[in-house]
């Protein structure tokens, strides 16, 4: 185990005097004053990646709409063609991924 040990300061003394006041030195930053010429900035996206968005969200919610469950007409039987149609186990995620694949596009289009 260290002890911890006292920490010694250092003491500079000058031998000429000076007429001049000493500013004491800050260390937190000054606010930047805002420019009063500047133009305003861009926008990332634009319209038509808005609309591209838009339209990858409504797939992804038409495929989470088409996978939702439903129910069985008559709750004493089991019918695998309600379960496991083609709508839900393949249209629906081809829908949600395709429309997760439009957003990657809409948000890297130039």
């Amino acid at each position: 185990m260290s002890k911890n040990k006292p920490v010694k300061k250092k003491v500079v003394v000058t031998t000429t005097e000076t007429t001049a006041p000493v500013k004491a030195r800050t260390t937190a930053k000054s606010p930047r004053k805002p420019a009063t010429d500047a133009q305003p900035s861009e926008l990332i996206f634009h319209r038509g990646n808005y609309m591209l968005i838009a339209g990858a969200a409504g797939l992804v919610i038409l495929g989470t709409a088409l996978m939702a469950g439903g129910h069985m007409p008559d709750p004493n039987t089991w019918d695998d063609n309600l379960i496991y149609s083609p709508l839900r186990i393949t249209v629906a995620p081809l829908l949600m991924i395709a429309g997760l694949v439009l957003g990657v596009v809409a948000i890297f289009r130039k």
